[in-house]
C-alpha cells in the first residue's frame, strides 16, 4: 500500500503529474484529514484543469469539512464535466438538502437515477428531501424502493417506519419496531436516527442511549477526533459569563413560544447571552422579538461547521446550550467540535445524545427530577443537572386570538369534545384503542385531533370505523397561526395524551389556555415530560402510570363536569403564579444552574451532576 511520505517524494520527483497529487488527497481525505485534500486536489486540478473526477473529490473534501457551498460548486463543475457522474449528482443532491434546497436537491437525485435507477442511496435520499417538502406519500414509496433493492439498507428501513408512523400507517409497526431494536443492539454499524426511535413504541431508555452513542460512532467520530481543530479556553477571571444558546428554530416554531421571555429575563449583570441561529430569517414577529431579546444574535448559517466553532469560540462562550439536538436540521457537530469548555443539552432533543468511548458529547442534559429521577442516571451519558421546577421554560406573552366558536371550528355544539393536538407520528395503535373506547362510553363526544397531513387522516378515520366508531366523530383541526390555535383549546373539554413520546410544548399550550391534560407517564425522556408540567402546574390528578389507570380516569374526567371546572378555574385564576408559568423564577433557577456548571469547570473537576434545592 502506497503512503503519504511515498507519494510525497513521488511528486517531489514529478511535480507535473496530477495523478500522483490526486492519490495524495484520497489518503489526506480517507485519514480525516481534509484540509489537506482539498490543497492536494487543487493542486492537481491545476494541472488537469476541468477534470471531473478531481472535482468530485474536491466537493466531496469540502463536503467533509462542513463548506456545503464550496462542495457544491465543485460537484456542479464536476456535472458539467461528465454529464454521467453519477457520484457527482448524487452528491451535489447531498449538499443541496445540507443547503436548504429540498427541491434543487430531488432535482440532483432524479439525475442520478436516471444513470443507475437501482441505486438503493439514492432513493433513500430523495425520500428524504420529499418528506422534508411534504410528499410523505412519495417520501414512503421511495423507501420502499430503496428497501426493495437493498433489504440491508438501515436507515431506509427506520425513515419507512418513522414516516408511517406520520401517516397512522401501523401495519406491521410492531414487527418493524422489534428488527430496528435488535439492531441498535446488535449492529452498532447500522444507521439509526434516535429522533425516529425516540418516538417507536416500546423502546427503552437503555437502548436509545445506545442508538444515541451509535449515531455518534457513525455520524461524530471525524469531528471529536479532529486533530486540526483544537480550541483553548484561557482561565480568566470574567465579569460575566457568557452563554451561548445554538439551533435551528430562532423563528416561528414551538421553541420560541419556551424560551423567548427567558431569553429576556436573563440578568445582564451576571451574564452576556449570545444566539447562534442556523434557521432560516421567516421575517416574523417572533424572530424580531428573538432578535431584540439576545444581546448578540449571530447568523451561523453560511459558515461551515468549523467556521461556526471558531467564532462560538472567538467570542469567548463559556457555556454552549444546544436547543436542537439530534433533530432535523441539527449541527450539533459544533458541539462536537468543542468551541467551548462546557456542552449543555437541553429542550430540542429528548433524551441523551451518548457518548463516544466515554466521552461524552454534552457535559450536562439540563432536566428535572421527575423527568430523570437520579436512579436513572445510567441510561444518560450526560450529567444530570436537575432543575427544581420543570425543565421546560413557558413565555407568558405569546399571544392569542379570539376564541372562535365551536361551529367555526366544525365542533357540535354540545358534544364532550376530547382532544390531542400532537403531531400524528405520536398516536400509536394502543392509545388510540383507548381513545375509541371512551367515545363508545360517551356517545356524545367526539375527538379532535390536529390536521397533519391528509394520509393520517384518512387512516386514522378507516382505524375508527375498524373499532366501531363513525370517523364523523374525529374532528380534524386545520393547520392556523399560532394565536388562533391557542384560543380554540378554550373550546375542548378534556386533553388526551400519548405515550410513549408526550406532549411537550403541545402540553404546556393547552395548560396555559386552561385546558385539563391527562397523561401517562413511561420510562424514557419523553415518556415523562407532560408529568413534569403537570407536576408543575400543581396538577398531579392529572398524571397517571398505567394505560389502564389512564383510560379508567379519563372516562371519570369526562363524566365529572364539576371537577374539570375546578381544574379549568384553578389554571384561570392562579396561572401566573404556578411554577410552570413563572418564568422570572425559572431563569433564576437556571442562571444558579448555570453558575454551578461554571464554578465546577473552574475547580478543574470534571462535569458533576446537579440537583438544585428549592431555598
Amino acid at each position: 500500500m502506497t503512503t503519504t511520505s511515498q507519494l510525497q517524494q513521488a511528486i517531489k520527483l514529478n511535480p507535473q503529474d496530477p495523478a500522483l497529487r490526486y492519490e495524495l488527497g484520497n489518503l489526506y481525505l480517507q485519514s480525516d484529514q481534509a484540509n489537506e485534500a482539498v490543497t492536494c486536489y487543487s493542486a492537481a486540478l491545476k494541472l488537469s484543469p476541468n477534470h471531473p473526477q478531481i472535482l468530485l473529490q474536491l466537493g466531496n473534501a469540502y463536503s467533509t469539512l462542513g463548506e456545503f457551498g464550496e462542495a457544491a460548486k465543485y460537484f456542479q463543475k464536476s456535472t458539467q464535466a461528465d454529464p454521467t457522474n453519477v457520484a457527482a449528482h448524487f452528491n451535489l443532491g447531498n449538499v443541496l438538502r445540507e443547503l436548504g434546497q429540498p427541491e434543487q436537491a430531488a432535482s440532483s437525485y432524479h439525475t442520478a437515477l436516471k444513470f443507475d435507477p437501482r441505486d438503493a442511496d439514492t432513493h433513500n435520499n430523495l425520500g428524504n428531501v420529499l418528506r422534508e417538502s411534504g410528499r410523505l406519500d412519495e417520501a414512503i414509496a421511495c423507501y420502499k424502493t430503496a428497501l426493495r433493492l437493498n433489504p440491508a439498507l438501515h436507515h431506509a428501513k427506520v425513515h419507512l417506519v418513522h414516516q408511517k408512523q406520520h401517516i397512522c400507517d401501523w401495519q406491521g409497526l410492531d414487527e418493524d419496531v422489534q428488527e430496528i431494536q435488535k439492531w441498535v443492539l446488535d449492529m452498532p454499524q447500522a444507521q439509526i436516527s434516535p429522533f425516529a426511535f425516540l418516538a417507536m413504541p416500546n423502546t427503552t431508555a437503555i437502548e436509545q442511549q445506545k442508538c444515541a452513542q451509535n449515531w455518534l460512532k457513525n455520524r461524530y467520530s471525524n469531528l471529536i477526533y479532529n486533530k486540526n481543530i483544537i480550541f483553548n479556553f484561557p482561565n480568566k477571571s470574567r465579569e460575566k459569563l457568557k452563554i451561548g444558546y445554538l439551533s435551528s428554530d430562532f423563528r416561528l416554531h414551538p421553541l420560541a413560544f419556551l424560551i423567548t421571555e427567558l431569553i429576556e429575563l436573563h440578568d445582564r449583570s451576571q451574564f452576556e447571552i449570545y444566539a447562534y441561529s442556523y434557521a432560516t430569517d421567516d421575517k416574523t414577529p417572533e424572530r424580531k422579538r428573538l432578535k431584540k431579546a439576545f444581546d448578540h444574535f449571530i447568523d451561523i448559517r453560511p459558515l461551515p461547521l468549523a467556521a461556526a466553532a471558531k467564532r462560538i469560540n472567538a467570542d469567548g462562550i463559556d457555556i454552549l446550550i444546544d436547543l436542537t439536538g439530534f433533530t432535523q436540521a441539527s449541527r450539533s457537530g459544533i458541539a462536537a467540535l468543542r468551541p467551548t469548555p462546557i456542552n449543555v443539552n437541553w429542550l430540542g432533543f429528548p433524551g441523551t445524545m451518548g457518548d463516544l468511548n466515554g466521552a461524552p458529547l454534552f457535559d450536562y442534559i439540563l432536566s428535572d427530577a421527575f423527568i430523570t429521577p437520579p436512579e436513572q442516571a445510567a441510561y444518560y451519558s450526560e450529567k444530570l443537572a436537575l432543575l427544581p421546577d420543570c425543565y421546560q421554560p413557558n413565555d407568558r406573552k405569546r399571544p392569542i386570538g379570539k376564541t372562535p366558536s365551536r361551529k367555526g371550528c366544525s365542533l357540535p355544539e354540545h358534544a364532550f369534545v376530547f382532544c390531542c393536538f400532537n403531531q400524528t407520528f405520536k398516536i400509536l395503535p394502543s392509545m388510540f384503542d383507548i381513545w375509541m373506547r371512551l367515545l363508545k362510553a360517551r356517545p356524545d363526544s367526539v375527538l379532535w385531533l390536529l390536521e397533519c397531513n391528509p394520509w393520517a387522516r384518512e387512516n386514522l378515520c378507516r382505524e375508527a370505523q375498524l373499532r366501531g366508531i363513525d370517523g364523523s366523530r374525529l374532528i380534524f383541526a386545520p393547520r392556523v397561526s399560532t394565536d388562533v390555535h391557542l384560543a380554540r383549546h378554550t373550546l375542548a373539554n378534556l386533553f388526551l395524551d400519548t405515550l410513549p413520546y408526550n406532549a411537550h410544548t403541545t402540553a404546556s399550550d393547552a395548560l396555559w389556555m386552561g385546558l385539563p391534560l391527562l397523561t401517562c407517564v413511561g420510562d424514557t425522556f419523553a415518556s415523562r415530560v407532560a408529568g413534569s408540567l403537570l407536576k408543575a402546574a400543581s396538577l398531579p390528578e392529572l398524571i397517571t402510570y398505567s394505560l389502564e389507570e389512564y383510560e379508567l380516569r379519563a372516562l371519570q374526567l369526562a363524566s365529572s363536569p364539576d371537577e374539570l371546572a375546578a381544574i379549568k378555574r384553578k389554571l384561570a385564576q392562579h396561572k401566573e403564579a404556578l411554577p410552570l408559568f413563572d418564568t422570572r423564577r425559572f431563569a433564576g433557577h437556571l442562571e444558579r444552574v448555570y453558575q454551578i456548571m461554571w464554578q465546577t469547570n473552574r475547580m478543574v473537576q470534571p462535569p458533576q451532576a446537579i440537583k438544585l434545592m428549592l431555598k
